[in-house]
């Protein structure tokens, strides 16, 4: 069995080099690993090449004293600390804990004391870490649709939110794409629903590998994708949909065996125009894409035209059936 005691690192911080040895060599045998230090500059510099869990520090050291160097740790590291001190009169718990202190022992003190205020900080430090692990995990599964692990439609609006409204400070371009698996119905009808996801998951998988850190992919609904293309012009977003366009048209898929089908989607592109509505852009992108499917589908379809102008659209086509 692993002992869970020697992945946790110690540092005691003490100029008295009696207490400290005393102390090093007690925790030492209680199963923890053990540094020391005997100033606040010496703990400094071994906590730049040292993770340690928990320090230990008097406050009288030369130099900087034990609240200083406790101010230093919390600011620059991830660390609990537990202060001594042999001055109870002067020092109270509260002045202790607001410098970012997790405890406070007096001396002199019994190590079988120290060894329980030591295993509590671990255990608050862990349980810590554990509620911030699934908060973590729970907020991720807010903005995460659960087949593909794709964003899911309520974060695709807020940060679609977000990028425009960084387009409308900064002058930057946006692009937009939404993508529909062509006869989707008709290959879930055929080779069941099972199959179709497996379809959905790897289609997010190969959008997701065609774009940069910056852009970001999304299940729209049903067997529906949109990208969001920041810093993007639209001529220059053409080329990440041909990019998905050609990658999905080389993928097979073997819903059956023996049996290998490929897939093919149609594509609509646009871009945002300055102080327009986030619905109104999200539309075009729509109708771009329904333009796609009525031309054929497997196919890529641009709509550029700014809410007002008369200009014709670079890819017409009525409207089809989105399937």
């Amino acid at each position: 069995m692993v002992n869970k005691k020697m992945d946790e690192l110690v540092l005691i911080v003490d100029d008295d080099v009696e207490i400290k040895d005393s102390m090093h060599e007690f925790i030492t045998r209680s199963g923890y690993n053990c540094i020391t230090a005997s100033s606040a500059e010496e703990a400094v510099r071994l906590l730049k090449s040292n993770h340690v869990n928990v320090a230990i520090t008097d406050i009288i050291l030369p130099g900087k004293d034990g609240l200083e160097l406790t101010e230093i740790m919390k600011q620059k590291h991830d660390i609990d600390v537990i202060v001594m001190t042999g001055y109870s009169n002067e020092y109270s718990y509260e002045e202790v804990i607001t410098k970012g202190a997790s405890d406070l022992i007096f001396k002199p003190f019994r190590f079988e004391e120290l060894l329980l205020r030591l295993k509590k900080v671990l255990k608050n430090r862990q349980v810590i870490k554990d509620r911030a692990r699934v908060l973590d995990k729970l907020e991720k599964l807010a903005i995460t649709d659960g087949l593909t692990t794709l964003y899911n439609l309520r974060h695709f609006y807020n940060q679609l939110e977000v990028e425009i409204g960084r387009c409308s400070r900064y002058g930057h371009s946006l692009s937009l794409l939404l993508l529909d698996i062509d006869n989707f119905k008709t290959y879930n009808d055929t080779y069941g629903h099972l199959e179709g996801d497996k379809v959905l998951v790897r289609l997010s998988q190969i959008i997701k590998s065609c774009l940069r850190t910056m852009d970001s992919a999304y299940r729209y609904g049903g067997e529906e994708f949109t990208v969001i293309l920041p810093e993007t012009k639209g001529e220059e977003a053409k080329n990440v949909a041909n990019r998905i366009k050609r990658a999905v048209e080389v993928e097979r898929f073997l819903p059956e065996p023996d049996k290998v089908v490929t897939i093919t989607i149609s594509i609509g592109l646009t871009e945002y125009f300055k102080n327009e509505q986030l619905s109104t852009f999200i539309k075009r992108a729509d109708q771009a894409m329904y333009n796609s499917k009525a031309q054929g589908r497997n196919r890529i379809s641009s709509l550029f035209v700014e809410p007002g102008s008369n200009q014709n659209n670079q890819d017409p086509g009525l409207p089809g059936n989105k399937n």
